[in-house]
């Protein structure tokens, strides 16, 4: 998942090859296209974090635990979200807060 990640940062972040002149119609759709990338920039860089704690979580022998109330995180929850770091309660609470 991390080398995937990175992968996709890549090419996110990647300069333009050329330069090419725009019309208005072109100016407004390049905005779209930059607000979108950084969007996805943002989104993958956040899931990379949760990633990496997750990788130094199994090094510390932590992983599978609920980082808030130290319950073992539902082995279905770690197989569709490998890199969770809370329970179901706790990461409701959490989003709940937000």
């Amino acid at each position: 998942m991390l080398a995937d990640l990175d992968r996709s940062i890549g090419v996110i972040q990647g300069d333009p090859v050329a330069v090419r002149e725009h019309s208005a119609a072109d100016a407004g759709s390049d905005l779209t296209d930059a607000d979108r990338a950084r969007a996805m920039l943002t989104v993958a860089t956040t899931q990379r974090q949760a990633i990496v704690e997750a990788i130094r979580r199994i090094e510390e022998g932590a992983y599978g635990r609920c980082v808030d109330c130290e319950r073992t995180v539902p082995e279905g929850r770690l197989e569709a979200r490998p890199e969770a770091a809370r329970c179901v309660q706790c990461q409701g609470k959490r989003e709940r807060r937000r």
